[in-house]
């Protein structure tokens, strides 16, 4: 069933598409008025019917598709598009906001035009996902932050994961079963050359680092499978 992402309904409680989803789904998708669609609004998701004069009228609720457990990605700005690739498999999984990070070893700095550019980019990629992936929020893609930001970023979070090559100790099992009931947990990935010694030393105790095998994983590898693998060990896949 095709998904349409709307905002406020009209006086008559019908909703308007944007006018690239009215363009979309009568030119590319060649829905008619009393075409079945589903309808996504104020984080929640609904069997409805386009209308004419490109609206759609809400009908049943629909179960919804957010996991309970709330992860907020933090990756290294990495080089090229794999930021592209990595916002959208995040958002397909589940995450609830995605941070880029600065880091010692970043090859790409955004700052400025440039930043708010690539950000606008990430979050139409965002946008897309959930649309395809039936997610009834859009996360958030923030402009990217230095590592220093990271403190006040997460200080609300009941948990914080460094996955690190250098890592030995705890991986996703034995930190799901140490904590069993979190609620928001966030995940600093470091970009292409990983994370630094000195910019582990340096984070706050509250980040945990963690390992995810003997196997080295890319950077555009290792947020992905952080993620799937907590979203798993919590029944979020179930």
């Amino acid at each position: 069933m095709h998904r349409f992402y709307v905002e406020q309904p009209d006086a008559r409680g019908r909703y308007p598409l944007t006018a690239e989803d009215a363009h979309h789904a009568r030119k590319v998708l060649r829905l008619q008025p009393g075409s079945e669609v589903e309808l996504i609004t104020g984080g929640k998701r609904y069997r409805a019917k386009l209308t004419e004069d490109d609206l759609v009228e809400a009908g049943k609720e629909l179960p919804s598709t957010e996991p309970a457990l709330r992860i907020t990605l933090l990756q290294g700005l990495p080089k090229g598009d794999k930021m592209d690739l990595i916002v959208q498999k995040a958002v397909e999984l589940g995450v609830f906001r995605i941070i880029p990070v600065q880091m010692s070893r970043c090859v790409v700095h955004l700052t400025g035009p440039d930043g708010e550019k690539k950000r606008a980019r990430w979050q139409k990629i965002a946008r897309e996902a959930g649309k395809q992936s039936g997610r009834c929020l859009v996360p958030e893609v923030s402009l990217p932050v230095p590592l220093s930001a990271l403190p006040a970023l997460t200080a609300e979070e009941d948990a914080c994961l460094v996955p690190w090559e250098e890592a030995r100790s705890a991986g996703p099992l034995a930190f799901a079963r140490a904590h069993p009931h979190p609620e928001k947990i966030s995940i600093l990935i470091g970009p292409e050359g990983g994370i630094s010694p000195e910019e582990i030393a340096a984070l706050p105790s509250a980040f945990q680092p963690l390992t995810l095998g003997p196997r080295i994983l890319r950077t555009e590898t290792a947020g992905l499978a952080c993620v799937s693998a907590l979203l798993a060990l919590y029944g979020e896949m179930e």
